[in-house]
């Protein structure tokens, strides 16, 4: 028997949805230790099966779950020819579609443990090649495998057909890691999932990208200049405000000023009053609806306004971020 826990992330922001220059995507995000998902596999004669903890009761995790696996577990065994049929138990899950990336940790786990069985040592970016993942981002990967505050440097426009139009559109192979820094330990992220449309208000997601994309190539230029300049300079200088402040200028530009502006307005508005509640940088995680704030000990209050504010409208919890990947138990 094994079992893998693996960590959640906060997709920060796409770089580069241009391609004047001649890559594409790119992106930053931060590596948190909650929620997690966590699988128990064991061996058995042939198929896959797949079972639930008694305390995971919605069907909609379920439903996900049982999905990614299965897909994953099909991918992994074909290409490897791996003749094992294994039983999986979901121990630990948390919902699909809020922007917490649920889907890439669900397939690399299930990847991870075939593979592990089979004494076949791979890293994400070869298990995402075969799964199919990381054609847009490799922020899900790297906080797999390494935890942290991850960037990746995207994909050459050649492997796109000259398409800033994401994996599902123009499939490409996950892309290379260019930087992973530890990130704080006495910081907190206050995250807050209001209750709103998972569907992006109703537009597909590559429908998005088709209508707003490329994206100015002015504000990808602002964009890399607040991420490499200010961003990742002041977090290795542990500036709290700083780093907030870069991240409350990310939402204004490029992609991400896209993705905002097509959510739900209850999850603009808990932006805005994350931000007059005093955390110290608000952004939206991925397509969202999951929305992080920064935190220390002078602002902790933060949390209690933003779990008052939502109420039955959705929920809040605090989490750190976590400096390393999965956990493996055999």
């Amino acid at each position: 028997m094994m079992i893998i826990k693996t960590p959640s992330r906060l997709h920060m922001t796409l770089i580069d949805l241009n391609g004047s220059y001649g890559r594409a995507d790119g992106g930053i995000g931060l590596t948190i230790d909650k929620p997690n998902f966590t699988l128990r596999c064991e061996s058995a004669d042939k198929g896959i099966t797949i079972d639930f903890n008694e305390n995971i009761t919605d069907e909609e995790i379920k439903k996900e779950a049982i999905n990614k696996i299965g897909i994953s577990a099909e991918k992994i065994t074909s290409h490897f020819n791996f003749e094992k049929g294994f039983h999986f138990t979901v121990e630990e899950a948390y919902p699909p579609h809020s922007g917490l990336g649920s889907g890439t940790q669900m397939s690399l786990a299930t990847a991870k443990l075939i593979c592990e069985y089979n004494n076949t040592n791979m890293d994400s970016i070869g298990l995402g090649a075969i799964l199919g993942r990381g054609g847009s981002s490799g922020i899900g990967m790297g906080a797999f495998d390494y935890g942290g505050f991850i960037v990746d440097g995207g994909h050459d426009l050649k492997d796109k057909e000259g398409s800033v139009l994401p994996s599902s559109v123009r499939p490409a192979k996950p892309p290379q890691l260019i930087g992973r820094y530890d990130f704080p330990k006495d910081w907190e992220v206050v995250v807050g999932i209001s209750k709103a449309d998972t569907t992006v208000t109703g537009m597909k997601e590559d429908d998005i990208f088709e209508k707003y994309c490329p994206v100015p190539k002015n504000e990808v230029e602002q964009l890399s200049h607040i991420i490499f300049m200010n961003l990742i300079p002041f977090l290795l200088e542990e500036n709290i405000q700083s780093v907030g402040d870069s991240i409350n200028r990310i939402q204004k530009l490029g992609f991400k000023n896209v993705e905002v502006t097509r959510q739900a307005q209850n999850v603009r508005d808990l932006m805005d009053n994350m931000r007059q509640f005093g955390a110290y940088g608000v952004g939206m995680s991925s397509f969202g609806p999951a929305v992080y704030g920064l935190i220390d000990k002078n602002n902790k209050d933060v949390f209690e306004a933003t779990e008052e504010y939502l109420g039955e409208d959705g929920f809040v919890f605090k989490a750190k971020a976590q400096n390393h990947g999965y956990e493996l138990k055999k």
